[in-house]
């Protein structure tokens, strides 16, 4: 492998791009869609049910309710939560943006709270300050796929009788606690996103083990209208009562034919993504400039992203740079994340930098290599040798 950055004219390590993320599907999965398509219902069918129900089991909740997609998860929750205008809901600030968004379009106000500096995940020492008589709900990112503090951060919600919800977006199959992510707080969304553990292309769902928040969510979803074309059908009735103002965020089945299937393949899929972390862990292990995050034992990560914070005390260069150059060397790396008060709408808000410290510095320093079940090992070699031909053509 040459020494010289692609960058200045040398030879990448990769004559094609490798994504950061990208889903795999398979004839299996495309078998399955067909036969919905060729079915009576392709939407709010039974497939829908078949779903909510798998998912459900397979993260241990009694309930699951699919959406569109993952941010409209975050909004039913949310509103299931009782959030409602003037209402303050606490969010790390180093997420994706929809996690706070979910909590304006309900007219509620967002507080901020830093992220612990060895996983990156919600601090609940930076969560207790912040909770006020006005505090409505909690939401806590499993940040990269390692669950956050549940317990304690649930103990703060029960003192205070607020809501905990989990924005598990990246936590599909992830453990806490010998508990299966998705059934332990009140209430839990998860995203299907291409990029995620698994697919429908686009879409979303909340679990909860609460029948009131079910049925609230389900109205949510579609229109808030309390019951649904099937109950009609059942009762042989017309009637129907919007109770809410909700949405029209219903998934179809088609989508959910492709989720059931990738479903089925989740198990050996997140199999995959930690022998790729232990690959990237052991090929890092060497690079002082390289910080991969803490996995803490008592839960079980399962790998969406894989974050590094570069140690820039000891490169000549900063972030970007770096970022330009993995890029030119064929590797598809990206930033996880701008701290969302930091954007220019929240920023419009009056919400002022530098009061979440650790999550700031965070940013400044963060990347996201490639991470996704249909890598190879010779993949995962190419981002090793790539982070080394960079870091060590950078290093002070």
């Amino acid at each position: 492998m040459s020494s010289r950055l692609a960058i200045d004219g040398g030879t990448p390590v990769r004559t094609t791009l490798l994504p950061y993320g990208r889903q795999a599907v398979d004839d299996d999965d495309i078998a399955a869609v067909v036969a919905v398509l060729k079915s009576d219902w392709l939407t709010t069918g039974p497939k829908v049910a078949d779903f909510e129900q798998a998912v459900a089991a397979r993260v241990g909740a009694r309930h699951g309710v699919a959406v569109a997609n993952g941010t409209a998860a975050l909004h039913a929750a949310a509103f299931a939560a009782g959030v409602v205008p003037g209402d303050e809901v606490i969010v790390p600030a180093l997420t994706f943006a929809a996690s706070a968004n979910c909590v304006r379009y309900l007219g509620g106000n967002v507080v901020f709270a830093d992220v612990r500096p060895d996983t990156l995940n919600l601090d609940p020492s930076a969560v207790e300050p912040l909770v006020t008589e006005r505090t409505r709900a909690v939401i806590a990112v499993d940040y990269s796929g390692q669950p956050a503090d549940l317990d304690e951060l649930a103990a703060i919600c029960r003192q205070r009788n607020i809501t905990l919800i989990e924005d598990a977006a990246h936590a599909l199959g992830a453990v806490y606690h010998n508990r299966r992510v998705g059934s332990i707080a009140r209430l839990s969304t998860f995203s299907f996103h291409p990029v995620k553990h698994i697919t429908t292309g686009e879409g979303g769902m909340v679990t909860t083990n609460d029948p009131a928040l079910d049925a609230r969510l389900r109205a949510f979803r579609n229109h808030g209208i309390t019951r649904d074309h099937l109950q009609r059908s059942a009762t042989g009735s017309w009637f129907y009562e919007m109770a809410y103002l909700g949405l029209n965020y219903r998934l179809t089945d088609v989508q959910c034919a492709l989720g059931l299937s990738q479903l089925a393949k989740l198990d050996r899929w997140l199999e995959r993504r930690r022998a790729i972390a232990a690959r990237y862990a052991a090929g890092f292990a060497d690079l002082p400039e390289i910080e991969t995050l803490a996995i803490l034992a008592d839960r079980i990560p399962v790998w969406h992203l894989y974050p590094v914070r570069l140690r820039l005390g000891r490169l000549r260069v900063g972030r970007a740079e770096v970022f330009k150059a993995l890029r030119a060397e064929n590797i598809g790396v990206n930033v996880h994340y701008i701290p969302v008060p930091w954007h220019p709408y929240y920023q419009q808000l009056g919400y002022v930098k530098g009061q979440w410290p650790v999550a700031e510095d965070a940013y400044e320093r963060l990347i996201s290599l490639p991470m996704f079940h249909a890598m190879t090992d010779a993949d995962a070699d190419d981002v090793i040798n790539a982070v080394h031909k960079v870091v060590t053509a950078y290093r002070k």
